[in-house]
């Protein structure tokens, strides 16, 4: 080796060595340890710096730099104790479950996911980050409600002593315009002439079904003190009918006929003309039948849709029966051996991609394969009707108030539980 090469050489160890023991740049700190994991001072900031984004936006007073941190690193800790429960029940959100959530979230705003894209992208966010943040989004939620729902129980008791207290607040508040038709007995009645009586209510109850006007039956049959005036008693609370009255009618809807009624007075016929002060519920009720294909190591994602589209395909061309292939390939336990069928059901109690595409199907139309939490589905409409829900809507409603109070409940013990069985340790600021 001559001079030259050896002075070069010399000058390469040197900057190397120089290289080395430079001060080293900080890419990223952890803050703390959570169990096996760690949380990032990265993480942390990003949260903080979205909180002050939207107060900013909002004109919101924010409290200390200290206090935000506090609170976004209990977040942190939190959310991480979920993630690491979800991985231990091996539960995962694929790519196709998110993309079709950012989907449902781009259209509830009236876009497309594009247009959401541009939104995140324009507040200074990094879109890929933000599609992660939603799968950790829902898989926390996940998480939460399959350990926190089995911790919940609610006796049908709680439900009537709750709909008890809601019907005494609300009843006030309830009025009937009533029309009454009575079929008078004579105080020293015969059986016959008691018999009689209730033959002709009966057959003035089947002339009200068949359509026939009120008033006008009730002017030339009714012994009733409104006879005259078609049998009209105008609008009144259940606390302003007679007893009798009172618990016949409670709950029914407009245009029912109650009836007959019997009293020391004879046979009375009532007519709900109207109801105000109640909230009606009418809901659309739905029937169909889906094939459901879950994705495995064996079967990809890819190949799970593809196959139902081929049963979409052959379906509508006439070349296969829904039931039949249901039977064979549905993997849902519950409809699979009635060839994939659902009884007539409220919608909304589907998951949102589920209701979304029943909803949007004509009558006996099939779906395009499409992703749930629950692998892919083919779905056909098969009918569609309205049913007056609004009894079991109020039950509904008392059961959602409870379960919403003891979920909170039953949330907040959960994660203190889990949070003191874990090992946190949260590093001081310098």
């Amino acid at each position: 080796m001559n001079l030259k090469k050896l002075f070069a050489s010399a000058l390469l160890t040197v900057g190397l060595c120089q290289s080395v023991f430079a001060k080293p740049v900080e890419i990223d700190k952890v803050v703390g340890v959570v169990n096996q994991g760690v949380i990032l001072q990265s993480e942390v900031d990003t949260i903080i710096n979205r909180v002050k984004t939207q107060a900013q936006e909002q004109g919101q007073q924010l409290p200390s730099d200290d206090t935000l941190r506090i609170q976004a690193i209990e977040r942190l800790v939190n959310q991480t104790l979920m993630m690491q429960l979800a991985e231990r029940m091996g539960l995962e959100i694929s790519d196709s479950q998110l993309d079709q959530t950012l989907e449902n979230m781009a259209r509830e705003q009236g876009g497309t996911i594009a247009d959401l894209r541009r939104t995140i992208e324009a507040a200074g966010e990094s879109y890929p980050a933000y599609r992660e943040e939603i799968r950790k989004e829902i898989t926390t939620q996940q998480v939460m409600r399959a350990n926190v729902d089995r911790r919940i129980y609610i006796s049908p008791q709680e439900i009537d002593n709750l709909l008890k207290i809601m019907e005494t607040q609300g009843k006030n508040a309830e009025e009937y315009d009533i029309g009454h038709i009575l079929i008078d007995i004579p105080s020293d009645a015969t059986a016959d002439e008691i018999t009689s009586a209730k033959t002709r209510a009966d057959k003035v109850i089947e002339f009200l079904k068949e359509g026939k006007e009120f008033k006008r039956i009730a002017i030339s049959s009714s012994s009733g003190s409104k006879a005259l005036e078609g049998g009209q008693l105008g609008w009144m609370s259940i606390n302003e009918m007679p007893s009798l009255f009172a618990e016949a009618v409670k709950g029914h809807k407009k245009d029912d006929i109650v009836g007959p009624l019997r009293s020391g007075a004879g046979f009375h016929i009532i007519k709900v003309q109207d109801v105000r002060g109640r909230q009606v519920v009418e809901t659309t009720e739905v029937r169909s039948r889906h094939i459901l294909i879950k994705p495995s190591i064996i079967l990809s994602e890819e190949k799970a849709r593809d196959m139902l589209k081929g049963f979409a395909k052959e379906l509508r061309e006439g070349k296969a029966d829904f039931g039949e292939l249901a039977k064979e390939y549905s993997e849902d336990p519950g409809s699979a051996l009635k060839g994939g069928e659902y009884d007539w059901t409220d919608p909304s109690t589907y998951v949102p991609e589920f209701k979304n595409t029943l909803l949007s199907l004509d009558k006996n139309e099939i779906s395009e394969p499409f992703r749930t939490q629950f692998g892919w589905h083919i779905v056909q409409l098969l009918d569609k009707r309205v049913a007056d829900k609004t009894e079991q809507a109020k039950r509904n409603r008392a059961h959602q108030l409870l379960f919403n109070r003891k979920f909170k409940e039953e949330s907040f013990n959960w994660q203190q539980e889990m949070r003191e069985q874990a090992h946190v340790d949260i590093f001081p600021t310098e």
